[in-house]
């Protein structure tokens, strides 16, 4: 992983930290420890006088319609991480429970540890065309009305000009996730730049570790852009294992859905920001235990055959590794699952449930 400071200050201090290697998840977690107390000392001055004016362009290809973001000061160390990715590209998502929201998964480890300087109570609140990274590793756009009251890490705003392509852009998702089906990708990049993309290849000491990573992210770029096969067949109803009652194949697909978005959100997640904050080894190699196997194990059952290979090689090397590698590992796989979920969200057939609206308060239900 690169350098999360974009001035010479914060880079020597990079270099002091970890100066032998520059593509592991730990250099970057020790790092960002180090650049945490540097910004605390200067009071944010160092790093959001290098922010303001840096401009992004969020692009959906597909539809024709670009938006730009000024990185506003906010949240600098979010922003310089985002920053430093550029260019990507990933499947465009849209809320579904949370109201008029774009969001996707961004190739980010560090989105899911890094701290918010600046916190919105209450995102409802925010202006539309707000940017937001989140520690879910998404990367998200309010494009209109919200109805989830959650704090949110804002690091930048659509320029006003661009809104009605950034609305434009919002329908043409939502009507993708919910009804045609047909994936929607957004490009990011450095605006003025040429796009393209990349997944992070974090690094491990541990032979088996390294093996691990490395097939994890082979299959990450394999599923970024384009619907992995395992989830594709499911969702056409060919599930090897016979999972669905009597044949079903909706009640499945919930119970996938509904597994893989809290283990990559909730456990991954937890884990990496556990290792950061210091969580013992003994302690986390327990609690990778309890928490990663039986999700696994049901959503390899379920088709995901090769999440638990993945989840198996990792509980065999569990006790070998040290907290270095133990970071790389569930990094990657955090990025592998969340790119899983995202897909899930897409294919998942919304449309089944149509006919159900929720009642206004003063809405009266007529007897059947």
């Amino acid at each position: 992983m690169r350098d999360t400071g974009s001035h010479a200050e914060v880079a020597r201090t990079i270099t002091a930290v970890m100066p032998e290697k520059s593509n592991s998840v730990r250099d970057s977690f020790a790092a960002e420890q180090r650049l945490r107390h540097l910004t605390e000392r200067t009071k944010g001055k160092v790093l959001t006088e290098t922010l303001s004016g840096r401009h992004i362009e969020i692009a959906w290809p597909d539809l024709g319609i670009t938006v730009t973001a000024e990185l506003d000061g906010r949240n600098p160390e979010l922003a310089d991480a985002l920053w430093e990715s550029l260019p990507y590209r990933s499947l465009q998502g849209h809320a579904l429970v949370a109201g008029e929201h774009l969001y996707h998964a961004a190739p980010i480890p560090s989105l899911l540890h890094l701290p918010a300087s600046t916190r919105i109570p209450d995102r409802r609140e925010a202006p539309n065309g707000t940017v937001f990274c989140s520690a879910l590793q998404h990367l998200g756009i309010k494009y209109g009305t919200l109805t989830e009251p959650m704090p949110a890490s804002p690091v930048g705003q659509i320029r006003q000009e661009d809104i009605p392509g950034l609305l434009e852009a919002g329908q043409a998702v939502w009507d993708s996730v919910y009804s045609t089906k047909k994936p929607i990708l957004a490009e990011v990049r450095k605006a003025g730049e040429e796009g393209g993309h990349r997944i992070p290849h974090l690094t491990a000491a541990n032979p088996d570790a390294k093996r691990l990573i490395h097939d994890v992210y082979t299959a990450t770029e394999r599923a970024w852009l384009t619907a992995p096969p395992e989830l594709a067949d499911l969702h056409e109803g060919l599930i090897p294992s016979g999972a669905g009652s009597f044949e079903t194949v909706l009640p499945t697909l919930l119970f996938v859905n509904g597994e893989t978005r809290p283990l990559g959100y909730a456990t991954y997640g937890g884990l990496v920001r556990a290792a950061v904050q210091g969580m013992p080894m003994d302690s986390l190699r327990h609690m990778a235990r309890l928490l990663v196997g039986i999700p696994a194990e049901f959503l390899g059952y379920c088709g995901l055959e090769q999440l638990w290979s993945f989840t198996q090689r990792f509980l065999d090397c569990l006790d070998q590794i040290d907290r270095d590698d133990f970071l790389s590992v569930v990094g990657q796989l955090a990025l592998y699952i969340n790119c899983l979920g995202g897909w899930n969200l897409h294919l998942y057939p919304w449309e089944t449930g149509d006919h159900l609206r929720r009642l206004r308060p003063d809405a009266t239900v007529r007897p059947s």
